[in-house]
C-alpha cells in the first residue's frame, strides 16, 4: 500500500548573530519542493522586523505557516508591550495546544537587544549560551561559519551573517546566495 503525503517544501537557512553590541539576522531567499527538487522561488524573504523594529523574526518551513506565526508572534508582543521573551513563551504555549496551530510546520528565530531565541511547536523556547543561532537545512554550516568568522576576526554582525550565508549556500542545496540581512543597533 502506497501512503500518499502533501509534497513537502524544503527550504532555508535563517542565521542570527550577536557581535559587540550589534545583532543581525540573515535568510536566504530559497524555496525548493521536495517531491522532485525544483526551485519554486529563489528571491523569498524569510527574515523581517516587527514590533516597532525592534525585533527581528526568521522562518524556516512553511511559508503560509510562518506568516500565521509572526502575526501571531507580533499581536502577543503588542499585549506585552514587546517584551520578546513573554511574548515567544506565549507563542509557544498557544502553538502547542491550539488545535489548528498544532498542525502549522514552520520554526522561528526572533531576536531583540536581549534575547536571541528560537520557537517551535513543540513548545520549545530555546535561548543558546552562545550568541550564535540558526534554523534550515542549512543551519549546521552556517552556525559553523558565523562562529569561526566570531572568533577569528572583527567583522561585525551584518557582515559575519551575510558571509556566514554564503558558506552555508555554497553547501547546501536548499540554501541560495539571495541573501536578506536585517540588523539591531
Amino acid at each position: 500500500m502506497t501512503v500518499e503525503h502533501e509534497p513537502r517544501i524544503l527550504s532555508t537557512t535563517v542565521l542570527a548573530v550577536r557581535v559587540r553590541g550589534k545583532a543581525a539576522m540573515a535568510g536566504d531567499g530559497q524555496v525548493t519542493l521536495e517531491t522532485n527538487h525544483t526551485i519554486l522561488k529563489s528571491t523569498a524573504r524569510k527574515v523581517r522586523k516587527l514590533y516597532k523594529n525592534s525585533v527581528i523574526a526568521g522562518f524556516a518551513g512553511s511559508v503560509g505557516d510562518a506568516l500565521t506565526l509572526f502575526d501571531k508572534l507580533e499581536g502577543h508582543l503588542e499585549e506585552t508591550r514587546g517584551d520578546l521573551l513573554k511574548s515567544t513563551v506565549n507563542l509557544a504555549k498557544e502553538w502547542r495546544t491550539d488545535r489548528v496551530l498544532r498542525q502549522l510546520k514552520a520554526m522561528l528565530l526572533c531576536m531583540d537587544k536581549n534575547h536571541l531565541l528560537l520557537v517551535s511547536g513543540t513548545g520549545e523556547v530555546i535561548e543558546p549560551d552562545e550568541p550564535v543561532l540558526a534554523i534550515g537545512s542549512g543551519g549546521a554550516y552556517a552556525t559553523a561559519a558565523a562562529r569561526a568568522l566570531m572568533k577569528f576576526t572583527e567583522m561585525d554582525a551584518a557582515s559575519i551573517a551575510r558571509e556566514s550565508l554564503k558558506i552555508a549556500a555554497s553547501l547546501c542545496i536548499y540554501t541560495n546566495d539571495n541573501i536578506i540581512v536585517e540588523e539591531l543597533g
